[in-house]
């Protein structure tokens, strides 16, 4: 392990410039070609009631709270426990990443892993944490799928194109459940040669393969971390259900919930920028075939992307900045 936490820290100060222009760039690129986006997200703020409106940010920074949570009582367990206040603004800066770069959730974790070594937590420690945080975080995607297709299944509103959906989603967890344990059993060497080329990567898979997997067998642990990688969705899902509201027009949670869910996925299996485009068209095709008005449930879905991305853009790229910074 010594050689890894010795090439973590270079990989991050050869790669950690670049990765952070490219997350500014990217975000500048998608803000100038989405202007109408937001400015249709300031005239919805404006014509909202304010009290909805803070509920809408209460549940957003209780996304923030609950990622930020996982990685707390990971960080007990393995005896470096943190304030849940000091690893907030992390959780704020892994779902923006997540959201700038989709990837299922890596590139956000391994944003947080350069963000536990700049707060001083050994390096395996520190991929500990990501081991965790990444199983948690496959198995509760999972298990909202499953919830999802089950409630349509009860409403009577299962197809034939959700199954699908779902189970192409299905498929796509396994896989990389998959390959996580076939890396941990079989290590870099095996890896193809022109992957072997690029230093950082090695460098964060020997980290990984490394990792010591005993904490993915505590179960309390697993528990409250799946727990509050749900929280996560529901907490989205709320955000949804509560713009519906802010517009004047109600909408049973489950419909909001399971139209949330569908269009998440959609957004991880074709994985464009933010999600741009994939999300909105799911969420408003769900929503519309569940008796939604188009109407209502694109300034909703507007409304609940303006919250999870617009607003926190800034504040969002300047904390991925920061932990992206060169010194230690």
């Amino acid at each position: 392990m010594a050689a890894a936490a010795e090439g973590k820290p270079s990989a991050w100060r050869r790669y950690g410039p670049w990765v952070s222009g490219a997350l500014s760039l990217l975000a500048l690129i998608v803000a100038i070609f989405h202007l109408s986006e937001i400015e249709q997200f300031l005239v919805l703020l404006g014509n909202s009631r304010p009290e909805w409106l803070l509920w809408l940010l209460l549940a957003q920074t209780a996304t923030y709270i609950c990622a930020a949570g996982v990685w707390q009582r990971t960080l007990r367990h393995v005896g470096y426990a943190r304030s849940l206040l000091s690893l907030v603004p992390l959780g704020l800066a892994k779902l923006f990443t997540d959201q700038v770069v989709p990837s299922g959730g890596i590139s956000g974790s391994m944003l947080v892993m350069r963000g536990l070594v700049r707060r001083h937590i050994p390096t395996e420690k520190v991929a500990s944490v990501f081991l965790v945080g990444f199983f948690s975080f496959y198995i509760a995607y999972l298990l909202v799928d499953l919830s999802d297709v089950a409630l349509l299944w009860l409403h009577h509103h299962l197809s034939s194109v959700v199954l699908a959906v779902a189970g192409s989603f299905t498929v796509f967890i396994v896989i990389i459940v998959w390959t996580v344990f076939w890396l941990k059993r079989r290590g870099i060497k095996r890896l193809p040669d022109w992957l072997k080329r690029f230093s950082g990567v090695t460098a964060f898979l020997r980290i990984f393969t490394d990792a010591p997997a005993k904490l993915l067998y505590d179960v309390w642990l697993m528990v409250q971390t799946v727990g509050l990688q749900i929280g996560v969705f529901l907490l989205d899902a709320i955000t949804l259900w509560m713009s519906f509201y802010v517009l004047g027009h109600p909408v049973p949670f489950w419909i909001v919930y399971v139209s949330f869910i569908m269009a998440s996925v959609v957004a991880t299996l074709g994985p464009i920028p933010l999600g741009l485009g994939t999300f909105e068209a799911g969420s408003v095709g769900m929503l519309s075939l569940l008796g939604v008005p188009v109407e209502a449930a694109l300034a909703a879905t507007l409304l609940l992307r303006g919250f999870t991305f617009w607003l926190p853009m800034a504040p969002g790229l300047w904390l991925a900045r920061r932990e992206l910074r060169r010194t230690l």
